[in-house]
């Protein structure tokens, strides 16, 4: 059963949708927290200036007894039921605001004198029994009397209602409009999302167009950040269409180049050759077509620049081939100098890295006299593009003549009908550089006197 994936945009928007909530929560959460520990901090303060100003306003006769202000802080203490009572406890001594008539509220406690306490909520009880909560704020004091020093303490409450009821309200105001803002933030980033991945339909489109061959290749109109990925496709596009032409060349070659052997057995039969002479004739145009299919096998072989190749160092893989050919033109005593860069690495097949610098190599020990030189170079390439490199071989033999360097180097011409002496080698390491988008050039040597061969390969995607 194929599993069928969530698209890019369904990802993205889940991923920022899931962010967004969970970011918005938290900023929810520690809001309400934040207004919360604010309103406590509020009702504490409000009920410690109530229980200053009836101190104030309270006297403590000579005989004891307190008498306390008429008028209360706030006209909710003389009204019973209000929310806001009053209470104070000391020897033999025990008081209540109107307002905390029939209920039974926590008594205050005493503390540590001139340091206020609050608490909460805390349990009463209502006339009818009904369970409430309150919170109380208690302050100690020492009040100094005829009899002596009398500790007094001070509690007053309000119902945990009150402060209930603020928080409430914030907290329905304020998740309303954060969830308000998450529904316009996600229909937002929706069509953020929509519009900012509308250049991916664009280049879906363009392969459309491609696939229908309304256009050779994807356009250069798609956003900077998804030129990489256009730029590789259309590599890839190219190296497909270099690959099917190589192949069509190929085999127009192979029907050409077999059209001379056929040619000449015919002949042979229909002037009625008969025997040795037939059977040597027949030997060598056979050779001749079997080095011929070799050949042109071997050339649809090479596959030229592969994408996404891994890098191979050139140094280690000239090293093995000038042993085997040190080895070879031993008799020659041949001096092979190496100026190769270490940061050099070419982009493509093993096959053929060997196959340029093997030929290159060999052409240049057979016609050197005493010494070859081969130099490597790096071809830096812009960002997003792998390096080339260049590889330059010379030797200092008799060098080409300049009246044959342009047949050398002619295009179509095959490797059996190139300058004597330099055949099918050099045609192989021209159809890999065409492979590869490069280029094989030939010069005099300016320091060794004979051929210098260089070949350019260019930066790849």
């Amino acid at each position: 059963m194929v599993r069928r994936r969530l698209s890019l945009q369904a990802r993205q928007f889940l991923a920022a949708s899931l962010g967004l909530v969970a970011f918005l929560g938290l900023t929810g959460a520690a809001l309400d927290r934040a207004f919360a520990n604010a309103a406590l901090t509020s009702q504490s303060e409000r009920l410690e200036n109530f229980a200053k100003a009836y101190l104030n306003g309270a006297e403590v006769l000579r005989s004891g007894a307190i008498v306390m202000p008429q008028v209360p802080p706030d006209p909710r203490f003389d009204r019973p039921g209000s929310g806001l009572y009053a209470g104070m406890v000391g020897q033999n001594l025990r008081w209540e605001s109107a307002s905390a008539l029939g209920r039974i509220l926590p008594p205050p406690e005493p503390g540590v004198p001139g340091r206020g306490r609050f608490e909460g909520p805390l349990p009463a009880t209502e006339a009818s029994g009904r369970a409430l909560a309150v919170y109380r704020y208690s302050l100690t004091t020492i009040w100094e009397t005829g009899r002596g020093d009398l500790e007094l303490t001070l509690a007053i409450y309000e119902d945990a209602a009150y402060v209930a009821t603020q928080i409430g309200v914030f907290r329905r105001t304020l998740w309303s409009w954060l969830g308000g803002a998450v529904l316009l933030l996600l229909l937002v980033q929706a069509l953020a999302l929509r519009w900012s991945l509308r250049p991916l339909a664009g280049v879906e489109r363009a392969l459309g167009d491609v696939q229908q061959g309304s256009v050779a290749r994807l356009l250069d109109e798609h956003p900077r950040e998804l030129q990489p990925l256009t730029e590789s496709i259309n590599a890839l596009i190219d190296s497909e269409r270099r690959n099917l032409e190589q192949v069509r060349r190929t085999l127009g070659d192979l029907a050409h180049s077999l059209k001379t052997p056929l040619a000449v057995l015919q002949s042979r039969l229909d002037a009625g050759s008969t025997g040795d002479e037939l059977r040597e004739e027949v030997r060598g145009q056979v050779q001749r077509m079997n080095d011929i299919v070799n050949y042109q096998l071997s050339r649809a072989a090479r596959s030229g620049h592969v994408l996404f190749a891994a890098p191979l160092k050139v140094e280690a893989t000239a090293e093995g081939i000038v042993l085997g050919l040190e080895k070879i033109y031993a008799g020659k005593g041949v001096l092979a100098e190496f100026e190769i860069d270490p940061a050099a690495r070419f982009h493509g097949e093993l096959g053929d890295l060997q196959e340029l610098l093997g030929n290159l190599l060999e052409n240049a020990f057979k016609w050197a006299r005493r010494r070859v030189a081969l130099q490597v170079a790096v071809l830096p390439a812009s960002p997003g593009k792998r390096s080339g490199i260049q590889i330059a071989v010379e030797d200092d033999g008799p060098g080409i003549p300049e009246d044959q360097i342009e047949r050398l180097l002619q295009r179509g011409v095959r490797g059996d009908e190139r300058v004597q002496g330099h055949g099918i080698g050099l045609s192989i390491v021209q159809d890999i550089c065409a492979a590869y988008q490069g280029a094989l050039t030939v010069e005099r040597s300016a320091e060794l006197g004979g051929a210098r061969f260089v070949v350019r390969v260019p930066p790849q995607v």
